[in-house]
């Protein structure tokens, strides 16, 4: 079983050994260093460094009426998760299974995933890389699996997370 887990962990993390972040100047006074800022407009995900900078990374963010935007936090972080479709994609796609295993290659949440507090929201990897770039899904940020992995060890539960227009 030790094994099992081995080589799960070690897929996992040479993802993010391969993942190479954009740093680029991020001078907005509202953000802590630590906070993960979402650009909705950009679709982009920045990770507030020290010193004017931010980690800069693509994403894909909510379709027409379904993007948000507020504050809240990383409640959980998980590798491989399973994935139970919310209401409002089971009413809209409704020949979806109740659970996704986690590694499945159906699973739309790639190799990890960091719910969010206060709503069925996550940031998460993707097993569609095209939709990267673009506004697609139900609210959830999705990320290259790659670059999931590099973020997922960047940051911890309860690191803030601020999505904006």
């Amino acid at each position: 079983m030790v094994a099992i887990y081995l080589a799960i962990g070690l897929a996992f993390w040479s993802h993010a050994a391969a993942a190479a972040p954009e740093l680029v100047s991020f001078s907005d006074a509202r953000f802590a260093p630590g906070t993960i800022v979402v650009s909705n407009s950009q679709k982009r995900l920045y990770l507030v460094q020290r010193g004017g900078t931010a980690l800069r990374y693509p994403v894909a963010v909510g379709k027409r009426g379904k993007a948000w935007t507020g504050r809240t936090f990383i409640r959980g972080m998980h590798v491989r998760p399973a994935w139970s479709p919310p209401a409002v994609v089971k009413r809209d796609l409704p020949h979806l299974p109740a659970v996704i295993p986690g590694g499945a290659a159906n699973n739309p949440m790639g190799v990890a995933a960091m719910t969010l507090a206060g709503g069925e929201f996550a940031i998460h990897g993707t097993n569609r890389p095209g939709s990267i770039g673009r506004a697609v899904s139900y609210g959830c940020i999705r990320m290259q699996n790659r670059d999931i992995a590099d973020l997922f060890r960047r940051v911890n539960v309860r690191t803030p997370v601020v999505a904006v227009n």
